[in-house]
């Protein structure tokens, strides 16, 4: 596992005194503000401050104090280390899943778990093998996920 997760992207400057936009990939701007560091380009920026403005994170990096310097992050990824993320018990990065092997409840393998989509109803799992499944990531269809041994053992009903 990665020891950096990407959590999202400097969109733009904000003002003139050297506060940064981030577009979070993390579940929240929110999720974002608990951090007392965050990572670019593996080189630590500590947050001095940080507000919620719609669903960007207004962040304040200490020794980030000007636009000029700021417009030098715009681009860029922002990660946060996983070792100082406190996770929910049973809850885990969507990053980790990339790459599992989905089988089915009977231990068929279906393939392996390439992408999730973040759709308003909400996730979808896309499994590549030898046709490619879309799994609703519902406690109905998703009955285990092991993330340590990189298993996802799912449920498929007629037609998926």
């Amino acid at each position: 596992m990665k020891k950096y997760l990407e959590a999202g992207v400097v969109a733009n400057t904000h003002g003139i005194k050297g506060e940064v936009k981030i577009q979070p990939w993390a579940d929240s701007a929110e999720f974002l503000m608990g951090f007392k560091r965050l990572y670019i380009d593996e080189k630590p920026f500590e947050l001095v401050s940080g507000k919620v403005h719609k669903d960007c994170l207004i962040a304040q990096f200490e020794g980030v104090s000007d636009i000029n310097t700021a417009m030098i992050l715009k681009g860029k990824i922002v990660s946060i280390d996983r070792a100082e993320a406190k996770l929910p018990k049973g809850s885990f990065f969507i990053q980790d899943l990339i790459g599992a092997s989905v089988r089915d409840e009977g231990g068929a393998e279906l393939g392996k778990l390439t992408d999730v989509l973040e759709l308003p109803a909400g996730n979808v799992y896309v499994v590549t093998g030898e046709r490619e499944i879309l799994i609703p990531a519902v406690p109905q269809f998703i009955l285990k996920t092991d993330v340590d041994a990189g298993i996802v053992t799912v449920r498929l009903i007629d037609g998926m």
